[in-house]
């Protein structure tokens, strides 16, 4: 997830306005039995969607999306979701100005 962070942060800086869409690649892996033993031998074990959703809140991405190359799972929805997020992009939040007398 470190990764993920320093990747997003350089790519942010050269180009704050384009939306970024983070995606759990790999989502068959989740239930397979021989990679959660191989994560647990390293004391690891697979990001949940959660932990996921948390991580695109931390680098201000617009949706995290999970799929499977391999299983086709969610596969469209992460092309259409990319599709969406350039051509509606998200509107940034309305500031409320108060009145302030002087």
């Amino acid at each position: 997830m470190q990764a993920i962070k320093c990747v997003v942060v350089g790519d942010g800086h050269h180009s704050p306005n384009v939306p970024c869409i983070l995606v759990g690649t790999k989502l068959d892996l989740r239930e397979d039995p021989e990679t959660i033993e191989k994560l647990r031998e390293k004391r690891m074990a697979p990001i949940t969607y959660p932990q996921g959703l948390q991580m695109a809140k931390e680098i201000n991405a617009v949706r995290y999306l999970e799929c499977s190359a391999l299983t086709q799972k969610g596969l469209k929805n992460v092309f259409d979701e990319a599709i969406r997020a350039v051509l509606i992009p998200a509107q940034p939040p309305k500031r409320t100005r108060k009145c302030t007398i002087l």
